[in-house]
């Protein structure tokens, strides 16, 4: 078979271009992520994450562990909305955790999906089980652990700084939270600002994380009514609901309320709260009416009626935490202190949880939480192929070289048989 040299020469420069442009593509690929989306560990997968005692009906859509008492006595079911894949992530398949007791006052307390443990006496009537099986357990997970990891996290997200052009506006009884970040949103706003809201809106790029940090010792949402949160990922504002949310839910699943110092939350009973709630030194009192459209990790929980839990679990990536690492299943963040006494009674709606004192301070070794990776220090080597981003180069260069041989080969080749 004859080789038109026209051919060799096209194959000679088809290689040239590929050696062109597949290059800079490898180049392009970045080496590191600033942020996880698995900040919160073994808490993260819960609905409805608490310290001490849980005092709820009539249900929560996700999973649910208590460190203290549950009292369910109005009724209660748990785990509707989970996915299968959800249930197998928990420790144990375990939709349902309560280290201590659990009251039903003769109410069903359904476990709809996974399996449930209690630690301490499950008192008036059994749980009625689904999915899943039951069995007496106290130790399946390590809530004081978890939970100062919990603090150390909230503390160290509190330090960070508010976003390049993110701006916090009050006019009159509506509050405007409005960041341009297409990335990562980070407000802060003090209770007694968020207090004076009615409505709230909350204004990001679609797929953004936001993060609003609130100060203060207590955030008490009935004190101007507040009455919707309405959220917009680039588009008009709407107002949440479980059905109905800005861009099908985007921007609720990236958004998170951190109250690191509030040792008393109330959640006014006309607003359904979108985004999850970080407050892990607080009692949330939910009210009587509207849910939380995310999930909640406090030191204590009551709500009834219409006050329910939606299953809208946190997305969002958030920042690394330099010195200390994410809060993860396993590591204590060094200065935190490693248990905190369980509360052992309910609390009335209006107290502060016992067993929940805020530590002395933040955890040495806390960076704040965000940096960019560092970059290459100037010590190290101009032509490290692991900071450079060189490394890939080798490979395409060499497998270059041999295309570009060969397709030379074919030309000498094609020129000889033409002579013979």
């Amino acid at each position: 078979m004859r080789i038109p040299t026209s051919a060799a020469l096209a194959a000679l420069g088809g290689a040239l271009v590929l050696g062109l442009t597949v290059a800079p593509a490898a180049q392009a690929a970045p080496a590191t992520a600033d942020c996880t989306t698995d900040a919160f560990g073994i808490a993260g997968k819960y609905g409805e994450f608490v310290l001490g005692d849980d005092v709820h009906s009539p249900d929560a859509e996700g999973a649910v562990a208590v460190g203290g008492n549950a009292d369910f006595s109005g009724g209660f079911s748990v785990g509707n909305e989970l996915t299968a894949a959800q249930v197998d992530a928990l420790p144990g398949r375990t939709s349902l955790v309560v280290r201590g007791d659990l009251v039903n006052g003769g109410s069903a307390t359904v476990v709809m999906k996974g399996n449930a443990v209690v630690g301490g006496a499950v008192k008036d009537r059994a749980l009625e089980m689904h999915n899943g099986t039951f069995a007496k357990k106290a130790d399946l997970i390590d809530f004081d652990g978890e939970f100062a990891k919990l603090r150390a996290y909230s503390d160290a997200l509190a330090k960070e700084a508010a976003t390049s052009g993110a701006s916090v506006s009050l006019d009159g009884n509506r509050l405007t939270l409005t960041g341009t970040d297409s990335g990562r949103n980070v407000f802060s706003v003090d209770a007694s600002k968020l207090e004076k809201a009615k409505e709230v809106f909350v204004k990001v790029p679609a797929g953004a994380t936001t993060i609003v940090n609130v100060t203060g010792q207590s955030y008490d949402m009935a004190t101007a009514g507040t009455t919707g949160f309405f959220l917009s990922g680039g588009k008009d504002f709407v107002l949440d609901d479980k059905l109905q949310s800005a861009d099908d839910g985007a921007v609720r699943a990236k958004l998170l309320w951190n109250f690191p110092n509030a040792d008393k939350i109330v959640k006014n009973s006309q607003a359904a709260w979108p985004g999850s709630v970080l407050a892990p030194r607080a009692h949330l009192e939910l009210g009587t009416a509207a849910p939380v459209n995310g999930s909640v990790w406090v030191a204590s929980l009551h709500g009834s009626g219409g006050a329910e839990t939606h299953h809208f679990p946190f997305t969002g990536c958030l920042p690394e935490v330099p010195g200390t690492g994410t809060p993860t299943p396993g590591t204590t963040p060094s200065g935190t202190p490693s248990t905190t006494p369980p509360a052992t009674t309910t609390p009335a709606p209006s107290a502060t949880p016992s067993g929940t004192a805020t530590p002395s301070g933040t955890p040495s070794g806390s960076a704040t939480p965000g940096a960019p990776a560092p970059s290459a220090s100037p010590s190290q080597p101009e032509g490290d192929l692991a900071t450079t981003g060189s490394g890939n180069m080798i490979p395409i260069t060499v497998g270059g070289a041999a295309v570009v041989a060969a397709g030379a080969a074919l030309v000498v080749v094609a020129r000889r048989r033409k002579r013979a």
